[in-house]
């Protein structure tokens, strides 16, 4: 299964230690719920709040690009922030935002392939300037 950040899913707790609990995904990935991301309040044991094989519905706060590690957040599902904080249209009317212009489109990986293509015509001009 393909995880994104923002998703909601069901897990079971793996383990427990005093910063946070381990949750297994499915049968290949699993994340951490930090101790502050268990309820919106103060917690002294981790212990208290989860227990090993109880189920959890939490929400993927991030996932590191690098080493695969998934943050999740029970908080977030027990407080309902499904919805998103920022009311996009309004803030698209209040606010005026600066549109970076790129040379090449940075979604797309074709590196140095147009570049290569050219490369000829441009030695060519270059030759016929320099021959004038």
């Amino acid at each position: 299964m393909v995880f994104h950040i923002g998703d909601v899913v069901e897990g079971m707790v793996t383990g427990v230690q005093p910063y946070g609990a381990f949750v297994q995904l499915d049968d290949h990935h699993q994340g951490l719920i930090h101790i502050s991301e268990c309820r919106s309040a103060f917690i002294r044991e981790i212990g208290n709040e989860l227990v090993v094989g109880q189920k959890v519905t939490v929400m993927i706060l991030d996932i590191d690009i690098y080493s695969g590690k998934i943050s999740l957040s029970r908080r977030t599902v027990l407080d309902g922030y499904d919805e998103p904080a920022i009311d996009k249209d309004k803030l698209n009317q209040d606010y005026k935002f600066t549109q970076h212009h790129y040379w090449t489109n940075q979604h797309l990986a074709i590196g140095f392939d147009t570049i290569a293509k050219s490369g000829p015509k441009m030695i060519d001009e270059a030759l016929k300037r320099l021959h004038q």
